[in-house]
């Protein structure tokens, strides 16, 4: 699935909820799903600056694609970060660049979520581009 076919598909997810409990709720039903980080990829590199909460997003380089796991200490950034790596995961750094989460927007996470949840989850957008472009950068150069 391309990007914007995955954030279409969340876009679709959340329309069945009209009330904001409702969608607080089923985000922290994503969180519940996401495996926990191995202990080795909780490190201080991993760590995503910004957020509130601990934070961990690894990413690895495999056949051309960046895949993502992501952690955390709290159960509802935890959510959301799975949001963004479903979105994100296994697909071609030049895509990662050149889309950007407009789902957060069309679900209006932003004005929903604390300021400091939503310069978290602006953070960990920056993160996952910030791989992208490395491993593009890395690539290019061989």
């Amino acid at each position: 699935m391309t990007i914007n076919e995955v954030q279409q598909q969340l876009v679709e997810e959340f329309s069945v909820f009209t009330d904001w409990m409702d969608k607080y709720g089923y985000i922290i039903e994503l969180g519940k799903e996401v495996p926990e980080l191995e202990s080795s990829k909780k490190t201080k590199q991993n760590l995503i600056q910004g957020c509130q909460s601990q934070v961990w997003l690894h990413a690895e380089y495999r056949d051309g694609l960046v895949f993502f796991q992501t952690d955390s200490d709290a159960i509802l950034t935890k959510g959301l970060a799975f949001m963004l790596v479903k979105v994100f995961n296994g697909q071609k750094p030049d895509d990662i660049i050149n889309n950007d989460p407009w789902f957060i927007e069309k679900l209006d996470l932003q004005q929903h979520l604390s300021p400091t949840r939503a310069n978290g989850l602006t953070s960990m957008v920056k993160q996952i581009k910030l791989y992208a472009i490395a491993y593009k950068a890395k690539n290019e150069s061989k």
